[in-house]
């Protein structure tokens, strides 16, 4: 079984800056694919970002693209999300993903393992 933990979460004043990181007890780490969703109150699950097995190819949502920036550091089986610029709408629980095969995805039904969430609030 692959558990996931992100850590990282805050609160923040617009402008600011958080960098979220998710880390797994799996061995599959390394060639899965890996993804970063949220959801804000009341809303659906939406995609953010999506790294490669390798780390060579990213993937994000233009709502955050030139802002967040995904990265992954396979020997500590780790993925992060730099989260700059941060506005009042990016406020949501932020969930990290594996897709265990396959590229990287905007849907989560295409992802196999979830995290419990860290919480994002963004004050204006």
């Amino acid at each position: 079984q692959v558990q996931l933990v992100e850590s990282g979460g805050g609160l923040v004043q617009a402008g600011g800056s958080l960098r979220l990181s998710c880390t797994t007890s799996g061995r599959t780490f390394s060639t899965s694919t890996m993804g970063w969703f949220r959801q804000a109150p009341g809303r659906e699950r939406v995609f953010v970002a999506a790294i490669s097995a390798s780390g060579g190819t990213t993937t994000y949502a233009d709502s955050v693209k030139g802002r967040f920036t995904i990265s992954r550091d396979n020997a500590k089986k780790a993925v992060y999300l730099q989260l700059n610029s941060l506005k009042p709408e990016d406020t949501a629980v932020y969930y990290c993903a594996l897709r265990r095969f396959g590229l990287g995805s905007t849907s989560q039904h295409d992802y196999n393992y979830w995290g419990q969430g860290t919480q994002v609030t963004v004050s204006s």
